[in-house]
């Protein structure tokens, strides 16, 4: 059987580096983060009994190595689940660059997920097929509920899922967010090792239950500067523990401090509600309103840096057949 799907990337609100389980993906600590859209990834997925190994292709090129084992331990999972042997026809392309910190594995393993699922033949809740996403990538767990979600750590897939979580629908309709991409490739599971083994992991830890509680209540309020003051705070928190890292790792460019800079030029001295935020590597994500978006807009891409412009995205989905890439 055939199905396609379709999710968009994360912007993490409160992020997560460091897993206690390697295979299964399991984090350290709860994550929440919101999808941007129009941004997105389709993926194509077929069992076929006909096949006699799987095929994997990304944006046109058929992919090997580490990335390929990634996708395999995924559909894995599902023939495991849905108890066939058959081979795997899989398809992807993405609306935008890749690996360059704007949450491609995000939605690239949602939508991987949210198809093989149906494909299979499965009838899974969202926050079911969330446990099979994160195998590949636990942002992408938050990907497939969509909105603002919450990845909630745990020892199992009982436990270790997503859901959404509640905010005001005015909130939602007035949240803009510009992508200000500074290409910069980086490589997303060596800053999890990276993280884990800093001297401040610890004290990351300590803190970040407290976080999550306060994000979960500012969402619920609608607070827009609650929300992404702590979403600023949190970038710099990550950023600290992953350079700390052994290899001491710098991601950001001198461009991405140059937008942090606008950033906060614009906030104290136009008095424009807006904040930044950033995942692993050198792009940033900034976060506005419906009102200020242009100024916000022009104000980064005076820095130099090409801009997208998105709002906050919904679940994966599965798509009519005539959406298929094959």
């Amino acid at each position: 059987m055939k199905a396609t799907a379709r999710a968009h990337p994360i912007e993490g609100l409160v992020k997560y580096h460091g897993m206690r389980d390697e295979e299964l993906r399991l984090p350290y600590h709860d994550s929440i983060s919101l999808c941007t859209a129009p941004s997105n990834t389709t993926t194509t997925v077929e069992f076929d009994s006909s096949l006699t190994e799987d095929y994997y292709v990304i944006d046109g090129e058929e992919i090997d190595g580490r990335a390929a084992e990634r996708v395999r331990h995924v559909v894995d999972h599902v023939r495991e689940l849905a108890d066939t042997d058959d081979r795997v026809r899989f398809e992807s392309e993405n609306s935008f660059p890749t690996n360059v910190g704007f949450g491609s594995s995000a939605s690239g393993f949602a939508a991987a997920a949210t198809a093989l699922a149906d494909a299979a033949g499965l009838d899974l809740t969202l926050p079911e097929i969330s446990t099979i996403a994160r195998r590949g990538s636990c942002s992408a767990a938050r990907a497939v509920t969509g909105g603002f979600s919450h990845l909630r750590a745990g020892m199992n897939d009982a436990d270790c899922r997503s859901e959404t979580v509640s905010s005001p629908e005015a909130f939602e309709e007035d949240l803009r967010v510009i992508g200000a991409l500074v290409p910069s490739y980086k490589e997303t599971e060596h800053a999890h090792e990276e993280a884990a083994a800093s001297h401040m992991f610890e004290a990351r830890m300590a803190h970040i239950h407290g976080q999550i509680a306060e994000m979960r209540d500012a969402l619920g309020d609608g607070n827009f500067h609650r929300t992404f003051e702590l979403a600023e705070h949190d970038t710099l928190s990550l950023t600290a523990t992953t350079m700390t890292g052994p290899s001491g790792w710098i991601y950001w460019q001198p461009e991405t401090i140059e937008v942090f800079n606008t950033v906060r030029r614009l906030r104290t001295e136009e008095e424009i509600p807006v904040y930044f935020s950033a995942d692993t590597g050198a792009s940033v994500y900034v976060n506005t309103t419906a009102e200020y978006v242009d100024r916000v807009e022009d104000a980064i891409g005076d820095c130099g840096v090409e801009t997208r412009r998105w709002r906050i995205g919904g679940p994966a989905r599965v798509l009519p057949a005539e959406d298929a890439l094959f």
